[in-house]
């Protein structure tokens, strides 16, 4: 099996089980909180593009409803949450880029349990810069082939400006500018999608044909995502 065709089965992989971490609720929670202090304290998911977006993707993996609301009260009133958004950059073996994307209330804290995790796993640490440039900071909307044509999928991308467009067997993937994830829930209207989200879409990839690296950078990927503060990490692999 190629490199290639073997990275695609681990992101597939990889996307199934984000649903079912057991501190995927914990997660979710932090990125509710975090939405409604960068929104200025607004609660209401309809006038805050990124709490409604947080909101869908903590129903998507099934999070209660008094969960979602607890983490909203978090982000407003006199005793908000301290928590921000950390962008960390790095490199995994065989110089692969990433970008790691965390919610922290202690950044001193993340930092050395991101740096610790890419030092054990042969993996190095990079100043602000050093990896960004390599990533388009933009929208990525999901939908199952099953649920739209493809006329009409096209007819979508249009309408939000999309700038690439891939799929699998299953998927399309449509990725659009950052700011136009705002208009999704008009321009979709009755589409159902399977997420929403930012998405940090590498510039150019590296190709990885060996297998016993590819796994090496699979686990250490899994590793940092395990990490409470950390959300995701985004590869140009």
């Amino acid at each position: 099996m190629s490199g290639h065709s073997k990275w695609a089965n681990i992101k597939r992989k990889k996307e199934a089980n984000d649903k079912v971490k057991g501190n995927v609720f914990g997660k979710m929670s932090r990125l509710i909180t975090l939405s409604v202090i960068e929104g200025g304290g607004i609660t209401d998911p309809e006038h805050n593009v990124k709490l409604r977006l947080a909101v869908d993707k903590a129903k998507s993996v099934n999070m209660p409803k008094d969960n979602i609301e607890r983490a909203i009260e978090k982000g407003s009133g006199p005793d908000k949450s301290t928590l921000k958004e950390i962008i960390y950059e790095g490199f995994a073996p065989g110089g692969v880029a990433l970008v790691i994307q965390a919610t922290t209330d202690n950044p001193n804290r993340t930092l050395t349990e991101v740096r610790n995790i890419l030092d054990r796993n042969e993996g190095k640490l990079a100043q602000s810069g050093a990896v960004s440039y390599l990533f388009k900071k933009c929208g990525l909307i999901v939908i199952k082939k099953s649920e739209i044509e493809e006329d009409k999928l096209l007819a979508v991308a249009d309408a939000l400006s999309a700038f690439d467009m891939d799929s699998d067997d299953e998927y399309y993937r449509v990725y659009i500018p950052f700011e136009n994830l705002g208009h999704i829930k008009t321009v979709l209207a009755d589409v159902k999608y399977e997420s929403a989200d930012i998405d940090f879409k590498p510039q150019s990839t590296i190709d990885i044909s060996d297998d016993a690296l590819l796994t090496k950078i699979d686990g250490l990927i899994n590793t940092l995502e395990e990490l409470d503060d950390v959300h995701k990490v985004f590869a140009n692999l």
